[in-house]
């Protein structure tokens, strides 16, 4: 299985998953695209493979994993869960990002691996950032959540395996990502503007970063091909910052569908939160939460290729295909 350059990449079931390896394939960059179940369009692939839990099949199947591998992409993990369902949801996190990611770290040593990028979040740095002072990979770390701590603590356990080996550790934490497929709170931002609802953030006046996978994926390819291995932690994003009003103003041209805006203050949009219990909610609606990713493009020259207009267009059109539910 092995072949020059060969990239294992992890979670390739995922959102930004099935946009990497089918940007891999477009290239033709090879790639071994690890799976938890191999879905039926998948079963006359063969650089699709199938494993279980990371964090617990035994050891010659993680080395099979990386064997041959010049570079590892890991995206598989548990990203950030709403409603919860785990008994123990700290230790689902850490089971599934930090054991999972050091093994598979490990595993790559062993192997040769040259570099290890490992997807990460802006959430390890907190919930929101200063205004006009976007985080900075090197500003103190500040996980509020069960979920920004384990990527913390897999960013620091990737780190010290890589320390004193070839292997050379790239870290991208990632604000909120977008494109066709996308599932989450932005899903939910085009239902209610296709619904033509009244929605009662006219008066927010904050700045999000936000990242579509579009960019994402050629991100991965200036992680992947800098002649310098980019180590150390990132941050990657769109070109510009927008607020949640001129996000959605920019979300109906995209669907064709007109979008209402009503200024409530933002004083009473947290209340409300507050009272009906969307706290959380709501402070990612009204928050700023920008990131630098200046050290990235120092490292590796990458630019954002395309424009948030580009990036909605091709978002919705995969909201209008979806399947019906």
């Amino acid at each position: 299985m092995s072949k020059p350059g060969l990239v294992v990449v992890t979670g390739a079931g995922g959102f930004v998953g099935r946009a990497l390896v089918a940007h891999f394939a477009g290239t033709g960059r090879p790639f071994r695209a690890i799976v938890r179940q191999r879905s039926p369009s998948a079963v006359t692939r063969p650089h699709f493979h199938a494993v279980a839990d990371l964090a617990t099949i035994p050891d010659p199947l993680l080395d099979a994993i990386a064997a041959g591998a010049a570079a590892v992409v890991h995206l598989a993990g548990r990203a950030h869960v709403q409603d919860e369902t785990a008994s123990d949801p700290a230790a689902a996190y850490t089971s599934a990002n930090v054991t999972a990611t050091a093994r598979l770290a490990r595993a790559a040593v062993r192997a040769g691996v040259q570099r290890f990028v490992l997807a990460s979040t802006v959430k390890v740095n907190g919930e929101s950032s200063e205004a006009s002072r976007p985080f900075r990979p090197d500003d103190p770390p500040d996980p509020r959540d069960d979920y920004a701590r384990s990527k913390l603590q897999a960013e620091r356990e990737l780190a010290a395996i890589c320390a004193g080996t070839p292997m050379a550790p790239i870290v991208l934490r990632l604000p909120l990502v977008y494109g066709p497929g996308v599932k989450g709170n932005f899903a939910r931002l085009l239902d209610k503007v296709a619904e033509e609802r009244v929605l009662p953030l006219g008066a927010v006046r904050n700045r999000r970063s936000l990242l579509y996978v579009g960019n994402l994926v050629e991100a991965i390819d200036a992680a992947l091909d800098a002649p310098s291995a980019p180590s150390g932690v990132h941050f990657v994003a769109d070109a510009e910052s927008v607020s949640v009003p001129g996000l959605l103003n920019a979300i109906g041209p995209a669907l064709g569908i007109p979008v209402r805006l009503k200024a409530v203050p933002v004083g009473l949009l947290e209340l409300a939160g507050r009272l009906l219990g969307r706290r959380a909610l709501v402070e990612r609606l009204v928050s700023t939460l920008e990131v630098d990713a200046s050290t990235f493009f120092a490292a590796t020259g990458w630019r954002p290729r395309h424009s948030l207009a580009d990036g909605l267009a091709a978002t919705a059109g995969g909201w209008r295909t979806r399947p019906s539910i």
